[in-house]
């Protein structure tokens, strides 16, 4: 699987509860609108409404709204259900997996949906392999047969019991192959589905969306229609949109700081915000390029995970938005476990000063810990320089920080010149293999060098062939425990959803789970 844009974006919106809270704005909402149409701000660009191209979170939000998948995730579940889809389910060892469709389907526009609609939108994505797009997640798919028009029958490379997450996904959406090239991306702006809702306008600035009365699945939509106004990464216009009754919920946009701010204040109920909290599998690690003349001595990895303090980080950098991670499957996700709170315990200079003896180091260790806050949002530099500051604390090392623009900082780990740097994940599914297979198979997406054959060999494949995924925890434990014993990042926290809404606003706690799908539909004005 490769990076693409599923990295952790930047938390964004400094100021916002600033805002919100000098009496700025109307108390009810103001602005227009009509009925019950919802008006959702969010900081994040729309970068492709072509399934083929998108792989980021702005478009996911497009595609899960737009286009039916085969298989969706339930609010607040973690498991795949059908949904245009009848029934699904595994044969020959999670090697074949069929799926009956749904009967009556019908895209937007009308056109019936079939089998033919399905072969069509998986094979299109695979054929094009737009390098900003999903087919990674579909590349164990060898061959799609369609032997009636409500049946598919999908043949893999190898077996894959993720196989229903992946198409579960924004990965997942079904086309109409009347209205998409075969061979190269749709470029009008246009989107044709079978979703909930129709993509009615699209630019820059603004989406717009209406309910598709056409739709079968399971969903029914609260509200008629949703506007979709982008602020393309300006936190301050976000803010003043939603101080000034512009739009009903700020999503995507808030930055720890305002968080925190909102939810301690005594008149943000006053004002007429309420703010909503929901999990996430959001997370951040450290990574350390194993053939670094520094950090690729296992001591000086094992020194830093001992002198690590999480819970400071969260609470002086995060103001608790976050929770500190212990691992590299987080809360939440079935496998997870703490082997680095287990291996590493509470930070520990002592135990951090043997770690460099046994290595034979015995001077003061020099490190330079890279960060790019126009990725992963502007507390990333406090956050990396509070690290290189416990580092420092304990006499051990002698740690600086370096900042530099996203673009530059993924040419320079691709070129191996940085030991230490930081890097976020943004799930594709809720299911442990999202946060191991794309760091320690095939193609790690870290940039690290590291490899293990234990993990790539033998946990990987088995895992991936196991359909009850409850019966991976074993090897999942494993896996951590060799990451934990052999340090190539250290886990450092983990995200948490919010957005802010006014409050006649009602359903945001069913659009923030670890599914990372935003339901317009469950959103209600009024």
């Amino acid at each position: 699987m490769k990076a693409h844009n599923k990295w952790l974006t930047a938390p964004l919106a400094a100021g916002l509860s600033a805002a919100l809270l000098s009496g700025c704005g109307t108390e009810q909402g103001g602005g227009s609108g009509s009925g019950d149409g919802i008006r959702v701000g969010m900081s994040d660009e729309i970068l492709a409404t072509d399934p083929a191209a998108g792989y980021d979170p702005g478009s996911w939000l497009l595609f899960n709204n737009v286009f039916q998948s085969l298989l969706a995730f339930p609010k607040g579940g973690s498991e795949p259900e059908p949904e245009a889809a009848d029934k699904c389910g595994f044969s020959a060892g999670s090697k074949v997996y069929t799926c009956t469709l749904r009967d009556g389907l019908t895209f937007s526009n009308g056109n019936p949906l079939t089998s033919k609609d399905v072969k069509f939108s998986f094979e299109r994505a695979l054929r094009i392999a737009d390098p900003s797009g999903p087919a990674p997640l579909l590349s164990t798919i060898a061959s799609i047969e369609t032997p009636d028009e409500r049946t598919v029958i999908f043949r893999l490379k190898v077996p894959d019991a993720t196989f229903p997450s992946k198409i579960a996904s924004g990965a997942g959406s079904i086309v109409d192959h009347r209205d998409y090239p075969a061979d190269a991306l749709r470029t009008d702006g246009k989107a044709t589905g079978s979703g909930l809702y129709k993509l009615d306008s699209f630019s820059e600035t603004e989406a717009g969306f209406s309910a598709n009365s056409g739709y079968k699945g399971n969903a029914k939509p609260k509200n008629g229609g949703v506007t979709l106004k982008l602020y393309g990464g300006d936190r301050t216009a976000l803010s003043k949109a939603l101080a000034d009754g512009e739009v009903d919920v700020a999503y995507r946009g808030l930055s720890a700081d305002d968080i925190a701010a909102l939810e301690t204040s005594e008149t943000t109920d006053d004002r007429g915000f309420e703010v909503t909290q929901g999990s996430s599998a959001e997370v951040q690690h450290l990574v350390f390029n194993v053939k670094d003349p520094v950090v690729g001595k296992l001591g000086v990895r094992r020194a830093i995970a001992h002198l690590v303090n999480r819970e400071a980080l969260v609470e002086d950098v995060y103001k608790s938005t976050a929770t500190p991670l212990y691992s590299i499957v987080p809360a939440g996700i079935a496998g997870h476990n703490t082997a680095f709170f287990d291996t590493y315990g509470s930070p520990d200079k002592a135990k951090a000063k043997k770690a460099l003896r046994d290595a034979d180091i015995t001077g003061k260790v020099k490190l330079t810990l890279w960060s790019t806050p126009s990725r992963y949002g502007p507390a990333t530099d406090q956050e990396l320089k509070a690290i290189a500051g416990q580092l420092n604390a304990s006499g051990l090392f002698e740690a600086d920080v370096k900042s530099v623009p996203f673009d530059q900082y993924e040419k320079d780990i691709a070129a191996g010149k940085y030991g230490v740097y930081v890097k976020g994940w943004v799930p594709d599914y809720p299911d442990a293999d999202n946060f191991t297979a794309p760091f320690f198979g095939e193609g790690n997406v870290l940039g690290n060098h590291y490899g293990n054959a234990t993990i790539t060999g033998d946990v990987l494949p088995k895992t991936a062939a196991l359909a009850d995924r409850a019966a991976t925890a074993d090897e999942y434990g494993q896996l951590q425990d060799i990451v934990a014993e052999e340090v190539p990042l250290l886990p450092l926290w983990q995200g948490k959803q919010y957005a802010v809404a006014r409050d006649d606003v009602t359903g945001l706690e069913w659009t923030l789970d670890a599914s990372t799908v935003f339901r317009f539909w469950e959103l209600k004005k009024g």
